[in-house]
């Protein structure tokens, strides 16, 4: 039974405990009012289906905000994921910050995503500001013990996020690794060559340590994967040129490191660092529009073309499902072109993959093809 009981500043408080609750308590500006509360609480409870909210209303999100970027942002894979987390609590303490959990609800995370839109954010922008905010909740609710009934971010739609396509064209090849290879640090020719040789991710190449490479079985065990797995990947015979070549260029006594940075203020060599001296070399080429992760896409593009098949490809690159290759579906398509033209005795000229600008001659049977080397500055 509730306990109502009058202050001295002339308003009503009510007090419920109840054996295997918490105490719930709370204020009225009238008895009518806190008796029905209590009423309504003492019957939620009977039904099993209470949920304390009153942190849900103190916690606003700013605060929320804090908390995650301490607590959990730490626990991702370091690098562009805390990055991330990072930029889009910016924006979201900026639009969101002063409302309490409790308060934000489907309309108003709507608004949230369809003004970010229309100030011509991307749509996978405003797509991972959104899974951020939803694990917020998430982890609110399920870690925090906040009392909230669901997570209001489930019933919004998404933005769908933009799907990257862009390779690198036969006429830029040349000029990247002419550009890389200038660089005076070697590793930046070293990183960008073997991303196009394993479709490999940058953090996952640049992470790589002495144990990792196996140059007399041309495998090379990727640990610190996105994803979290580890997974073995063939190497070609450029691939394995480019690692003997950075094993004996440097001495490893101080880091087992494949591709070390210069040491820190506390003397640790961590990985190198490529994003800025990636961005001079693509302007050096005269290269506009190309991320670095673009390459992982060119030699998942030449995996298909030569005719590997998709469960081959996911155990090269680590996707985790056939629907995450669907992007180069166009590219099967090719291949049904050349099965169309054989059977009917057709004779079918293709270019599979950019030759060198010396060699002109179009590979024309698919499945015995080739992957055309980039053509190795003298």
């Amino acid at each position: 039974m509730a306990t109502i009981v009058k202050n001295p500043a002339g308003t009503w408080k009510a007090v419920i405990r109840k054996q295997g609750w918490p105490t719930a308590a709370k204020t009225f500006r009238t008895k009518r009012d806190a008796e029905d509360w209590a009423r309504q609480t003492e019957d939620a409870m009977v039904r099993g289906v209470y949920i304390q909210r009153s942190d849900s209303k103190k916690f606003i999100l700013d605060q929320a905000l804090d908390r995650y970027l301490r607590e959990i942002t730490p626990t991702k894979k370091a690098g562009d994921s805390q990055r991330r987390d990072h930029t889009s609590a910016k924006v979201l303490r900026e639009r969101l910050g002063k409302y309490a959990l409790s308060a934000l609800n489907q309309k108003i995370i709507g608004q949230y995503r369809d003004a970010r839109l229309a100030e011509g954010r991307a749509g996978n922008t405003v797509r991972l500001e959104l899974a951020l905010l939803s694990h917020l909740f998430t982890v609110a609710i399920r870690e925090w013990e906040v009392g909230l009934p669901s997570n209001p971010v489930l019933q919004v739609s998404k933005p769908k996020g933009n799907v990257r396509d862009r390779r690198l064209q036969r006429e830029e090849s040349p000029r990247l690794l002419e550009s890389v290879r200038k660089h005076s640090n070697p590793m930046l020719a070293w990183v960008t060559e073997l991303a196009l040789e394993t479709a490999a991710r940058v953090e996952e190449i640049l992470s790589l340590e002495m144990r990792d490479v196996h140059l007399e079985r041309r495998i090379m065990i990727l640990r610190d994967t996105k994803n979290k797995d580890t997974r073995g990947v063939p190497l070609t015979m450029r691939a394995a040129e480019i690692f003997q070549e950075a094993i004996a260029h440097y001495p490893r006594g101080d880091s087992p490191l494949i591709f070390p940075g210069n040491p820190g203020r506390d003397g640790v060599r961590r990985p190198y660092r490529i994003h800025k001296v990636w961005k001079s070399a693509l302007g050096r080429a005269s290269i506009v529009g190309l991320h670095f992760h673009d390459l992982r896409h060119e030699a998942t593009s030449r995996f298909v073309e030569i005719g590997l098949s998709d469960s081959k490809v996911r155990q090269i690159t680590g996707h985790k499902s056939p629907q995450m290759l669907a992007r180069y579906a166009h590219l099967r398509a090719e291949d049904l072109v050349a099965d169309l033209d054989q059977a009917r005795g057709i004779p079918t000229r293709f270019e599979i993959l950019r030759p060198a600008p010396d060699t002109e001659q179009p590979v024309t049977n698919r499945k015995n093809a080739k992957i055309v080397p980039f053509p190795v500055q003298k």
